[in-house]
């Protein structure tokens, strides 16, 4: 029993570091500062702990935002979220990036609203947040307040398509949906409530999208994938999957391995092309090294 249960926390353990962390050295030597972006609510202020990467030189720089994941367990206990390999490729292209901690994650302040079982709720809620994130943002002189990609993983990815159908700032150019989703194993045919918010989503999201999800994605399935986005695309044809096929044990981890960004690098780059937003290289000292 004792061997099964030290069994199961290591388990829980790879799967947190999974949805909250980066691999280890993917944000050394890279700049970055740690700020509390202020969320009105209807009694008062909460803070989001949030980390900005933010590249040497002259702004204002083009915004990206990227949502983290949930562990299992207590979301005040999940770390704050480092998204090392992604910002370095973002900061090498002359962008800044913000990295938001959703209210009653790691040190930010409120409660997780998790919605029950009602999935579209849950990504709403979570969306109220990157509002705020980019309302801030647009307060600081190193900014360009008419250049936003939003970009999640996991349940980050849920998070960006909900954002993309709540009337997001006019900035915003496109989403970026890494293995978005919400698997809630507890509620009767949650794939299948999950594929109809997807098409919600849709139906109120005017920006184009762009999703990866690969063939052996511990928390969704191809089957799963497949029908969330064919929900998705009837709703709103200007998105596109990328269906990368098996990475490394799990596919869920491709946006945070560091071995991820030569699968996602060349689809992301074009996406951002027909965007119009900046591709070209213009900070080489951020590029990953062999460290």
């Amino acid at each position: 029993m004792f061997k099964f249960l030290k069994i199961a926390a290591i388990a829980l353990c790879l799967i947190a570091n999974l949805l909250t962390t980066d691999a280890a050295g993917a944000d050394l030597k890279l700049p970055q500062e740690v700020v509390f972006v202020p969320k009105k609510i209807l009694l008062g202020t909460l803070e989001l702990e949030t980390t900005i990467f933010k590249p040497e030189g002259p702004g204002p720089f083009p915004l990206v935002v990227i949502n983290h994941g949930k562990a299992p367990g207590s979301p005040g206990l999940q770390a704050r979220y480092i998204p090392g390999w992604a910002a370095r490729y973002f900061l090498e292209r002359n962008y800044i990036v913000m990295v938001p901690m959703r209210s009653g994650f790691s040190k930010s302040t409120g409660n997780y609203i998790g919605g029950g079982c009602n999935v579209e709720s849950n990504g709403q809620a979570q969306a109220e947040d990157v509002a705020a994130t980019v309302a801030y943002a647009h307060t600081l002189p190193d900014v360009d307040k008419e250049v936003t990609l939003i970009i999640g993983q996991s349940h980050g990815g849920w998070t960006t398509l909900a954002y993309g159908a709540s009337n997001p700032d006019p900035s915003v150019r496109g989403l970026v949906n890494f293995a978005g989703g919400l698997k809630q194993t507890d509620c009767l045919g949650w794939d299948l409530n999950l594929a109809s918010a997807a098409g919600n989503y849709a139906d109120k999201t005017k920006v184009p999208s762009l999703w990866f999800y690969g063939d052996n994605d511990s928390f969704f399935s191809r089957t799963v994938s497949d029908n969330m986005f064919k929900h998705y695309h009837a709703a709103q044809p200007n998105s596109a999957f990328v269906a990368f096929g098996a990475f490394k044990q799990d596919a869920h981890s491709l946006f945070g391995h560091k071995d991820g960004r030569a699968i996602w690098e060349p689809h992301l780059e074009q996406f951002l092309k027909q965007l119009g937003l900046p591709t070209a290289v213009v900070n080489p000292q951020y590029k990953p090294t062999s460290e």
